[in-house]
């Protein structure tokens, strides 16, 4: 038995800045792409990091859960969806997928949603600068478990000693009136090259069960060079690597599943026999696992 994605969608729109709606758009859309119904989802896990005005109550997991519409009634027949926010940076949503697959094989759910997104807190700009690196978007990943080959081996985590090489705060001793919208990103010079070291490092341990398989590479994006040096570092060729629409920045804790949703529509993944994902950031931290693609995609 693995556990398998089911369906992706995004949300990338400029009509709305606001994450909680991305992400519920991302998660409607993925249920219908899957054809199931919204009771049908066990487990609800958000794991986007910059929110609409700074929210720290409730768990914007909670927010994502009412505007996807899921587990909104309460009567006692109904089945009940459990909602979280798991929050690692760039690396959660490969930790998402782990939980999931530990809540899947025991059977206690058919699926698990997993969203991801960030915005500017201020909620008046979907792209990135110099000052916040980020844009606004949304996505989502419905898992499943199923018998057979295909789907995703374990998630290997690991993280380097030091400084967290970047890190973002709200600035209690400047911030005035506005400290929900504001946020600070910092980053060390040497931030990207800090954070593709641990990742080359998790991503070979991860390579290794392709075994003689072709592999495709979906990384995190810290700048838009990163997945492809990653490559190098790994004697992937270029072609291999799938990325998300870098246009107007770094979709963050979004990227993976907004590459692969690309790649899918692309059908751009028909060559190869595995997906390796690999997430990667501040800490320095990362998580790679390698995904055994189903045969006759779009999954």
């Amino acid at each position: 038995m693995s556990i398998r994605i089911r369906a992706t969608a995004a949300s990338t729109t400029t009509d709305t800045h606001s994450v909680v709606a991305h992400s519920g758009r991302a998660a409607r859309e993925c249920l219908a792409r899957a054809g199931i119904r919204p009771d049908q989802v066990g487990v609800l896990i958000n794991t986007g990091i910059f929110r609409d005005a700074n929210t720290v109550e409730p768990a914007v997991s909670a927010l994502i859960q009412k505007e996807a519409g899921i587990g909104l009634d309460y009567v006692r027949a109904d089945s009940r969806t459990f909602s979280f926010d798991l929050m690692n940076g760039a690396v959660g949503v490969l930790n998402a997928v782990q939980v999931a697959g530990s809540v899947l094989t025991t059977g206690s759910t058919e699926f698990v949603l997993i969203v991801a997104g960030d915005t500017h807190p201020s909620l008046t700009r979907p792209t990135a600068d110099a000052t916040y690196p980020y844009t606004t978007a949304g996505a989502a990943l419905l898992l499943e478990n199923i018998d057979g080959p295909e789907g995703f081996g374990p998630v290997h985590l690991a993280t380097a000693p030091g400084t967290p090489a970047g890190q973002a705060y709200v600035d209690t001793a400047t911030m005035g009136t506005v400290g929900r919208a504001t946020m600070t990103v910092e980053r060390d010079a040497d931030f990207e090259d800090r954070v593709l070291a641990v990742a080359t490092d998790v991503a070979r341990v991860a390579l290794v069960e392709a075994g003689e398989g072709r592999v495709a590479l979906i990384a995190s994006t810290p700048s838009p060079y990163f997945p492809k040096r990653l490559a190098d570092a790994l004697g992937l060729d270029q072609d291999a690597v799938r990325t998300p629409d870098l246009t107007d920045g770094d979709p963050h804790t979004a990227a993976l599943p907004l590459a692969y949703d690309r790649a899918i529509a692309a059908d751009s993944l028909a060559e190869y026999t595995h997906v390796l994902f690999v997430a990667a950031g501040a800490g320095p931290s990362a998580a790679a696992a390698l995904y055994r693609l189903p045969v006759g995609l779009p999954a």
